[in-house]
């Protein structure tokens, strides 16, 4: 009985044994195997695939015909940094730049000085409002003389920055709203001296949207949180476009220019509605050209139609990034990178244009809205 209890003992123990050796490699391997393609799973940041499409590139350094960079940014820039500026601006035949952040006053004569006294024909001058005496009876007369000052000082246009319409408040706390009859004197007296308004109103639609893995600004609002537009804070993103709308309308002998085509860089067909409605109303593409890249067949046909109403403008001002503009403006070339990822995850495609529609947007539409830029220097 002791024999066979202990034959039937060793038995399990050769069949555990044997199941064991069995089973612990398979559980090691499905480990390993776990291990492994958790380590290959690339988050979203870390994913770039090197695209393997063998096409056409032309890598284009310089503009085809002198171009005027509508939009662009030099704080209180130094002499020294304006000669930099003008000598990379002359490798890329970028004619005339227009730096949209002159100030006012003093501060603009100071601007103009160093800029436009020492370059003239090469620089423009945008004058700003300032908001310090916002409460005060009157304000918008006030910016309205101090305007006309600015425009005798050297400055040939105004801009207007984002946090009009979204961020400045009165003292009780009331937002101002885009088209708050307070400021119809700065905008009748623009019409009156016949400048242009580069104006920037909202941000991208995305900004406004729940901040999730749906949101296809994912990458720039986690790079920079501040940007989001959450309900809680701001006016939501169509109250600002009906305010702005708004604005086109009241003022129809005003010229303005909306920054960033508008913020309907992806509803191109909303734009051309926004065109067909307001024949006061231009847009330049600063920003913007991932938008475009990415729906070329739409981009060329778009900017074929309201080729008088596009302008050409870069914003962050870097001048290796030039390079992608020319590259979408005059080529063909398909899926390629896009300089700034936080602008689109996604590669873009070259839209080429005709000719007379290159030189409308590089430089034709710009020396006729703003005054003062010397025609001469360009091609007719």
């Amino acid at each position: 009985m002791n024999s066979r209890r202990a034959i039937t003992f060793f038995c399990v123990i050769l069949v555990a044994i044997f199941a064991a050796r069995m089973v612990w490699p398979r559980a090691a391997m499905t480990r390993q195997d776990q291990a492994r393609q958790k380590q290959q799973t690339p988050t979203i940041d870390e994913y770039q695939p090197k695209s393997t499409l063998v096409t056409k590139e032309h890598n284009i350094e310089r503009a085809k015909f002198p171009f005027i960079d509508i939009h662009s940014h030099h704080w209180n820039p130094t002499a020294e940094e304006v000669d930099r500026l003008v000598k990379e601006m002359d490798t890329i035949n970028l004619r005339v730049m227009v730096n949209l952040s002159g100030g006012t006053g003093e501060e603009l004569k100071k601007t103009v000085a160093v800029m436009k006294g020492r370059y003239p024909d090469r620089l423009v001058v945008f004058a700003n409002m300032s908001y310090d005496d916002l409460n005060t009876a009157g304000f918008g007369k006030r910016v309205a003389a101090r305007l006309q000052q600015d425009v005798k000082n050297g400055a040939q246009g105004l801009k207007i920055f984002k946090n009009f319409g979204m961020d400045l408040k009165y003292s009780s706390g009331e937002r101002v709203h885009v088209d708050d009859p307070e400021f119809d004197a700065v905008f009748e007296k623009c019409a009156e001296l016949k400048i242009p308004v580069l104006i920037h109103v909202a941000e991208p639609s995305a900004f406004f949207d729940p901040w999730d893995y749906h949101n296809e600004r994912w990458q720039e609002l986690k790079e920079f949180p501040g940007r989001a537009r959450p309900p809680a804070k701001y006016p939501p993103f169509e109250t600002l476009m009906t305010e702005r709308n708004h604005l086109f309308r009241k003022h129809p002998m005003t010229n303005f220019i909306a920054a960033h085509l508008g913020f309907h860089g992806n509803d191109l067909g909303r734009l051309g509605k926004l065109f067909d409605a307001n024949p006061n109303v231009y847009v330049d593409i600063a920003a913007v050209l991932a938008e475009l890249g990415r729906q070329p067949y739409a981009a060329h046909d778009f900017l074929v139609k309201y080729q008088d109403r596009v302008l050409m403008g870069k914003d962050i001002y870097e001048v290796n990034e030039y390079k992608w503009y020319f590259r979408a403006l005059e080529t063909r070339d398909e899926y390629f990178e896009y300089y700034r990822k936080r602008h689109a995850f996604w590669r873009i495609y070259g839209f080429e244009v005709p000719d007379e529609v290159l030189k409308k947007v590089y430089y034709k539409n710009a020396i006729r809205l703003v005054p003062g830029i010397d025609a001469k220097a360009f091609p007719d």
